[in-house]
């Protein structure tokens, strides 16, 4: 009996000493639950700190005037949709979209202007086609993708390959064919190392298998006068200011350069379409934001700048002017086009010797 007795205590004592141990377990595991607990408030605090002052930052967006840094002088292509879409989206905001004409080292001012600002979204960047083209011929202290968050691609606009009248040429394919049979023969006109017009030719040089001759000029009017003169006998102008030129029978166009036929010269083939397939060359304009600027900003920026678009006095105006308009670009889509691009052209300076002047 005494036996049992002591090993009925010992069993009791057994029971207590888990019991005590149960309980110091379980308040361990809720001391230790409370540190956790704790050190992730701790280390979510600056994050949720920041959210909430971007979320706060973009419901009292824009509280002042905007920056729109354009890198174009005023009255060009770039300058006109700039100043278009900025009236509407000052209209929407009640509060001034102010573009800021900063031409000058083939817009790189423009560009270094806005790369170093403040990222709070009153700097806006008004980027466009040469950006891609710059980043491949010139050293800059810029990275378009690095330094930058896209915000949507606005508009885009393509040019026609032209010829003097006196070419015997009406189609694509006669032209390439004269151009074969006397290599060196045909010279071309752009507005300057890098432009549109250049990149475009040097492009149809490449698909096409000809050695045009490229003649820089100080700027697209003064290669259009040689074009319609017959110092040159061809040239890559921008749509918009070719088609006077085409209906009054000084110039003769053959083709677009844009992947869609163009609304203004409907009558006119694509370069794809009149048979080198693939070919693809438009100017484009688009907003840029330094890199950091809040996402809540940017995407407020990207559904104004859509909303924007979407009127039909903008649209008209943009479309009247020979613009195609791109609506609801998403900031993702646009990134990875200016990537695209840069990697496109890129590969067009490196084939066809092209250097910065």
């Amino acid at each position: 009996m005494k036996g049992e007795s002591e090993k009925g205590e010992s069993i009791g004592t057994a029971a207590r000493a888990v019991a005590v141990l149960a309980k110091r377990s379980t308040v361990n595991e809720a001391t230790r639950s409370v540190k956790f607990l704790r050190c992730l408030a701790f280390s979510l605090f600056p994050f949720l700190f920041c959210l909430g002052i971007a979320a706060a930052s973009a419901q009292g967006y824009p509280s002042r005037a905007v920056r729109f840094l354009v890198p174009n002088p005023p009255g060009g292509g770039t300058d006109l949709v700039a100043r278009i879409v900025a009236q509407k989206v000052s209209e929407q905001w009640g509060v001034n979209l102010v573009v800021d004409n900063r031409p000058g080292a083939g817009g790189i001012i423009a560009v270094e202007v806005a790369a170093k600002s403040a990222p709070d979204g009153y700097t806006l960047l008004m980027a466009h086609f040469p950006l891609a083209i710059t980043v491949n011929i010139a050293k800059v202290s810029f990275d378009p993708v690095r330094d930058f968050a896209p915000v949507t691609l606005l508009a885009t606009t393509q040019n026609a390959l032209a010829i003097n009248p006196s070419v015997p040429a009406r189609t694509v394919q006669e032209f390439v064919a004269l151009a074969k049979a006397k290599p060196g023969r045909f010279s071309y006109a752009s507005g300057g190392n890098g432009t549109s017009m250049h990149v475009s030719a040097e492009l149809f040089n490449l698909m096409a298998g000809v050695s045009m001759t490229h003649v820089p000029y100080k700027g697209a009017g003064p290669a259009l006068v040689d074009l319609i003169g017959g110092q040159v006998q061809a040239s890559f102008l921008s749509v918009p200011a070719a088609v006077p030129h085409i209906k009054s029978g000084k110039i003769r166009a053959l083709a677009v350069t844009g992947a869609r036929r163009s609304p203004l010269v409907p009558d006119l083939p694509t370069l794809s379409e009149a048979g080198l397939k693939g070919y693809g060359s438009e100017q484009w304009y688009g907003v840029l934001v330094p890199r950091q600027t809040p996402r809540t900003i940017v995407q407020r920026l990207n559904q104004d700048f859509a909303r924007a678009l979407g009127a039909p006095d903008t649209r008209s105006r943009l479309q009247e002017s020979g613009y195609d308009i791109a609506a609801n670009t998403t900031e993702e889509w646009f990134g990875r086009f200016i990537q695209s691009e840069i990697a496109k052209w890129g590969e067009v300076v490196r084939k066809a010797g092209i250097r910065a002047d």
